[in-house]
């Protein structure tokens, strides 16, 4: 028998992250807005799993509810086991707006080990962490260049070695590479597929790329409705490594790409309920 505070996975095994149940709505009374309704899937340790679906559907809601950033209303959110009920720890969060989240005042050395700050390392130990994260980004020869030198990719390349530097269990990405060229967005999702390698790290990616999700994953939830619902999670079967001209030239990525647009098709708001729900707010109904 499992105890409501515990989550438990199919496998019998603890999941890394796992969602059971969480709403999430705003206001109170008439004028309750529900954003999110009874979602639940896991997240195993070391898997990349995205979170796709129509634009407005709540995925952004939802990480801030994963990272602890918002209280959810109803249900729960757990990592290792343990509710999240404020930022964990164990978690480090990459925000698609970069350019906000780097102190242009600071180098990139200065910005990687900024996080560092309030935990108890040596000074040896702190310079081997802000050298393996940069390392691991490909900076090394950008340590004492400022963000605002740097291109858009390399500045996101940045925030992700802050958040490697950190040692996360658990990284989430909200549409971290949709503000970059086509080439440049090919490149940081290699990046993230070498990180989860090397660090035997669980990233969990929020994206509106369908072929992005189709390329990184090991399992896709797609969200639709509203308010929102896990809709259907699939298993991404496509071999590793993962290259961006061999895999993405393989029928079963097409077959799959196409799969997850039907789901999000199929779930997707309704243009005219969207008005309907904004009409309604405004007359505080």
């Amino acid at each position: 028998m499992t105890s409501q505070n515990t989550p438990a996975s199919d496998a019998g095994v603890q999941p890394r992250l796992s969602v059971r149940g969480l709403g999430k709505s705003y206001g109170s009374g008439p004028s309750t807005t529900r954003i999110i309704e009874d979602l639940t899937f896991d997240v195993a340790a070391g898997e990349i799993v995205c979170i796709v679906g129509p634009s407005g559907v709540g995925k952004t809601t939802l990480l801030k509810c994963l990272t602890g950033l918002q209280p959810v209303s109803s249900g729960a959110a757990y990592i290792d086991g343990v509710p999240i009920q404020g930022p964990p720890e164990e978690m480090a969060l990459v925000f698609q707006e970069y350019t906000r989240s780097l102190m242009p005042w600071l180098t990139v050395r200065k910005n990687v080990a900024l996080p560092l700050k309030h935990l108890r390392l040596s000074a040896r130990e702190r310079d081997e962490r802000v050298d393996e994260a940069i390392t691991a980004v490909g900076l090394e020869h950008a340590v004492d260049s400022f963000p605002w030198e740097l291109s858009g990719g390399m500045q996101q390349r940045v925030a992700i070695a802050r958040s490697l530097a950190y040692r996360p269990e658990v990284l989430v990405m909200d549409e971290p590479f949709a503000s970059v060229d086509a080439q440049t967005r090919f490149e940081l999702e290699d990046l993230c597929l070498r990180i989860r390698d090397r660090f035997s790290m669980t990233i969990v990616v929020v994206t509106h790329d369908i072929d992005e999700a189709v390329y990184l994953s090991d399992r896709v939830v797609v969200l639709g409705s509203r308010p929102a619902v896990v809709t259907e999670v699939l298993d991404v079967d496509l071999p590793s490594p993962r290259d961006q001209i061999a895999t993405r030239a393989l029928p079963a990525f097409a077959t799959m790409r196409s799969e997850i647009l039907s789901h999000i098709r199929e779930g997707k708001i309704p243009t005219a309920t969207i008005r309907t729900q904004q009409k309604r707010r405004r007359r505080g109904r």
